[in-house]
């Protein structure tokens, strides 16, 4: 568990780093981009689109793990939109609130009742 907290922890840092310097030179204008990769059929757009079902994936999942709670919709809508930046945190925390038993991390520890 250690090693995922790590994880979790250079994940976080390196896309804080990486999205801070992106948006310094090149603002916050990322969706007309990210969809107009797509609209081209070409690699990039590819790779967004399956970036962004894997972000529709991570909402889910966070949303489920929180039996579509009212937070755990908007927990999900924060998965969705903040990507590996969210989930590296949400995750890290979680890791620590179920004291790093797998089953409570993945399942939630309502669910295991």
């Amino acid at each position: 568990m250690l090693f995922f907290r790590l994880l979790t922890i250079a994940i976080f840092l390196a896309l804080f780093i990486y999205t801070s310097i992106v948006i310094t030179n090149h603002g916050l204008n990322l969706l007309p981009i990210f969809f107009g990769d797509m609209a081209k059929l070409e690699w990039p757009g590819q790779f967004n689109l399956d970036f962004m079902f894997m972000f529709a994936f991570s909402a889910l999942w966070v949303s489920w793990r929180h039996r579509f709670s009212g937070s755990g919709l908007a927990l999900g809508v924060l998965a969705f939109f903040g990507g590996a930046l969210f989930l590296s945190a949400y995750l890290l925390i979680q890791s620590i609130r179920v004291g790093g038993d797998t089953k409570k991390l993945l399942l939630g520890d309502n669910l295991l009742k």
